[in-house]
């Protein structure tokens, strides 16, 4: 690690000292909350600091869904918490989803809507029947959360339109849709930026330490100190506080070549929402997998596994694009953060010392939302 004496006057007085609040984390949640505070307290001096040359974690690694949940995500949410609190949920990303086109503008973003499907098995008839026996029960909870009602139906007149295989039953949320997540996070540090906000990159953070009036943080590239800090790092914010109930969960993503004649359009799950796919334009990206190794997927660890890439790439010839033979183009992963509480965890966690973690999967429906949140508990 440099010493703070490697920084010159000039660096020191321009980038280092001085700073009013200090964000850990340069992703969705992050940079919502520096340009939250600027636009509330403009005099501001705020600082972020990323330890990746892009944003770490999930918000450039992820699938570019703008989804909220489908149906056995939302039962399995009711078996977990009341109803108040799923569709408090519900309403909280959905709201968070119109925060995100309202702040950076749906082309900005690449958003389309062409709605989210849940896809059924052979085989699964019986869990496609339990579903389908709740949708009225989902659609009058939620519809009170969500614009417009019957959010959720059946579609199995359209799984032939797909061209998928071995699909008994289908799913349609027609509010559902799908974005470029590299374009977002562009647009999103373009308006930082352009409010005076500082990005430090390739700036990893080794500990934190809130000391009487100032928090001092120190990092790979020397000692910072500030008034306040937000830990924006989601899934890789235990690693500074063991005490959060965050744990990582890695998802597996890969991108086809150009497919001709594509005829998939939207954003699909199946297998609870531990396989998810979607179009993007002629290609299609398909993730998941972690349900085949929870423990081995819990990691801080960006790879590809074999016995994932391998599931992965069977369902992709065999369901969605049958007899095709699909090339694959591109192999990422992303790291999201899960806990057994459905909710985010946004709190102070030391003097002066503030986070807000634990997306569950739905960064891109809740960042915008809970980076402005931890924003207003920090200047409270």
């Amino acid at each position: 690690m440099n010493s703070t004496s490697s920084f010159s006057y000039w660096e020191r007085t321009a980038f280092i000292d001085d700073n009013d609040v200090i964000i850990i984390g340069s992703g969705l949640v992050g940079l919502s909350a520096a340009l939250h505070l600027k636009k509330h307290h403009p005099r501001l001096k705020v600082l972020v600091l990323e330890r990746g040359f892009l944003p770490s974690g999930a918000s450039t690694k992820n699938a570019g869904f703008a989804c909220f949940g489908t149906v056995s995500e939302q039962l399995g949410l009711l078996n977990k918490a009341n109803a108040d609190d799923v569709l408090h949920l519900a309403k909280y990303k959905w709201n968070g989803l119109q925060r995100l086109r309202n702040n950076l503008g749906d082309n900005n973003i690449g958003y389309r809507q062409h709605g989210g499907y849940e896809l059924f098995m052979d085989g699964e008839e019986d869990k496609a029947e339990e579903c389908i026996s709740h949708l009225k029960k989902l659609n009058d909870l939620l519809g009170t959360a969500i614009t417009g009602h019957d959010i959720y139906s059946v579609a199995n007149a359209k799984i032939t339109e797909f061209g998928f295989a071995g699909v008994s039953n289908m799913l349609y949320n027609p509010f559902e849709g799908q974005i470029h997540t590299g374009l977002m996070m562009r647009t999103l540090l373009y308006k930082v930026l352009k409010n005076e906000v500082q990005v430090l990159n390739n700036c990893g953070v080794i500990s934190i330490a809130s000391e009487g009036r100032y928090v001092h943080i120190e990092t790979t590239q020397g000692m910072f100190k500030t008034n306040k800090v937000i830990l924006a790092t989601n899934a890789f914010a235990a690693q500074l506080y063991p005490d959060l109930e965050v744990s990582p969960g890695r998802g597996q993503v890969l991108v086809t070549k150009p497919i001709t004649g594509i005829k998939i359009k939207g954003t699909y799950h199946f297998n609870e929402g531990y396989y998810y796919f979607r179009n993007i334009e002629n290609r299609v990206l398909f993730g998941g997998g972690r349900n085949i190794d929870f423990e081995a997927e819990a990691t801080h660890e960006f790879c590809n596994t074999a016995v994932v890439k391998e599931k992965l790439t069977q369902y992709l010839n065999d369901i969605i694009l049958p007899g095709q033979n699909a090339e694959i183009d591109y192999w990422w992963s992303g790291i999201m953060g899960f806990g057994e509480n459905i909710n985010p965890i946004v709190k102070q966690v030391e003097p002066n010392i503030f986070c807000a973690v634990r997306c569950n999967g739905m960064g891109i429906a809740m960042g915008s939302l809970i980076g402005e949140e931890v924003a207003e508990l920090a200047m409270s």
